[in-house]
């Protein structure tokens, strides 16, 4: 019997599902912080993990007989991979399952930056009428620049081609792309694009990968947009540039620190500010959730 241990929630239906797999003796056990995780751990072979829960180095450690670890979403960046592999845990994770999602809340963030949209949802909460000062722009004919052009990238490439946008897009490498996308530099991206939305996750070469020197580089009025890892803006940089008129808005889905410290980023009226939930639709928790299950019976069978 394989004892599994789903650290974060699933959706009842899918958890069922998961239950009912013969062989398998699944657990529910959310909201562990990494002393209890170190506690619970031991006996599992398996975790499941979305982003709330820290697999850490310590709690791989205690993870005696642990042989996989799932992330039910995209990125690795809440496990340790370096600590697992030394141990000979696999790690895995369901990159494609939310990508939908995800993209369509940049999306949703992009439209609501040009048009004011939060600014007029507040304006009138509070009973007032400001027609004229929230008159916004059209996506129609804008530059859009992609910054990381994987599964979420082509899907917003997708929408905004549909918009009649024009869309560039930068990757470290050359991704065959079967979209009217040219592939350019990071400096001519960066030139060249009316909105930047950033797709890649967070390491040592993309922390910061927007900040001062790139943010100069930008057209006057530029907007960002923010749905991949929060370190790839550098947020004291954005915000200065926010207060100066250099960008002109931010829709933001993640940030440095979660839930963060300092909230003068997310107070400035400009920017149009979400709690991490680009990926939280239900249907693509579901596929991710379904994605586990399938990789559980592959790999654990």
């Amino acid at each position: 019997m394989k004892k599994i241990l789903v650290a974060d929630s699933l959706s009842p239906e899918v958890f069922e599902e998961l239950k009912s797999i013969p062989g398998f003796e699944v657990t529910l056990k959310t909201g562990m912080d990494e002393a209890e995780l170190i506690k619970t751990i031991p006996e599992f072979h398996a975790a499941v993990v979305r982003g709330a829960t820290k697999v850490t180095k310590n709690a791989i450690e205690a993870a005696s007989n642990m042989e996989l670890i799932i992330r039910a979403g995209i990125g690795l960046d809440n496990i340790d991979v370096a600590a697992a592999q030394e141990k000979g845990i696999q790690v895995t994770n369901t990159p494609a399952a939310t990508s939908i999602s995800v993209a369509e809340h940049a999306f949703g963030l992009m439209l609501a930056a040009v048009r004011n949209h939060g600014r007029a949802n507040l304006s009138m909460k509070e009973h007032k009428w400001e027609k004229k000062v929230l008159s916004g722009t059209e996506l129609y004919g804008k530059t859009l620049g992609v910054i990381g052009i994987g599964r979420i990238g082509l899907e917003v490439a997708k929408r905004a081609l549909a918009f009649g946008m024009k869309v560039i897009a930068y990757d470290v490498i050359e991704v065959k792309i079967d979209l009217d996308v040219k592939q350019v530099g990071l400096e001519e991206l960066i030139a060249q694009a009316d909105i930047i939305t950033l797709h890649v996750p967070l390491t040592e070469e993309t922390k910061h990968i927007v900040s001062d020197a790139e943010l100069e580089k930008m057209k006057d009025g530029v907007i960002i947009i923010n749905v991949s890892r929060g370190g790839t803006v550098d947020e004291k940089a954005l915000l200065r540039a926010l207060e100066s008129g250099k960008v002109r808005a931010a829709g933001l889905d993640v940030f440095e620190k979660e839930p963060p410290d300092d909230f003068s980023l997310v107070d400035n009226p400009n920017v149009i500010a979400t709690p991490h939930i680009g990926a939280a639709a239900k249907e693509g928790q579901k596929r991710a959730a379904m994605e586990v299950i399938e990789i559980l019976k592959e790999r654990l069978a």
